[in-house]
């Protein structure tokens, strides 16, 4: 890699990074020039790396999607029992949706959406046929009910955690009790 390369590298990075921040907080209202100068570059150096606003929100959408693939990987989900899995993919899940929450303006095709099932939803899912399949989760309930009820209680606190009402540990640790005391399966008497 040649200086120039890490430099650019580092300076794009920079300006997602900081376009994460700028589109958590303020969403759609957000312009490109609210970016650059968050950045700390200038408008123009801006629109060098991104020429619009759709392709800064294209590269951040790659970003995000890398980091909580990544941030799940990380998870080793296969590896622990249920309740400790769903506890590390709400934390991962929390941590990395709440910093790239303004990914909801992109506008996604169904390709898009079946890329996101495979990589993001399935491991999930996975979890939680996993427990129903072992008894740990509440047999009463469909699998793809639990899951989108879990999904609801994320999309819930994100928004707590985005305006700083909840840290991401508060709030994964509040979505992993309250989902698990409803979804445990009741001991037999």
């Amino acid at each position: 890699m040649t200086r120039s390369t890490v430099v650019r590298d580092h300076v794009r990075a920079g300006i997602l990074d900081a376009a994460a921040s700028v589109l958590a907080e303020r969403g759609e209202q957000a312009s490109m020039a609210d970016i650059a100068r968050a950045a700390g570059v200038a408008r123009a150096t801006l629109d060098r790396y991104f020429p619009d606003r759709g392709a800064l929100l294209r590269s951040l959408y790659e970003t995000a999607f890398a980091d909580l693939t990544a941030r799940l990987a990380d998870a080793d989900l296969d590896s622990v029992s249920t309740e400790e899995a769903i506890a590390r993919m709400t934390r991962a899940t929390i941590a990395a949706i709440s910093r790239y929450r303004a990914l909801g303006l992109l506008d996604k095709g169904p390709g898009e959406a079946r890329r996101v099932d495979a990589r993001l939803v399935g491991p999930l899912r996975a979890v939680f046929e996993r427990g129903a399949a072992d008894g740990s989760l509440r047999g009463d309930l469909p699998v793809h009910t639990l899951a989108e009820l879990y999904f609801s209680l994320l999309e819930g606190v994100v928004s707590r955690v985005v305006r700083q009402r909840m840290g991401v540990e508060e709030a994964a640790a509040a979505v992993t009790a309250l989902f698990l005391t409803g979804a445990l399966a009741r001991p037999v008497r």
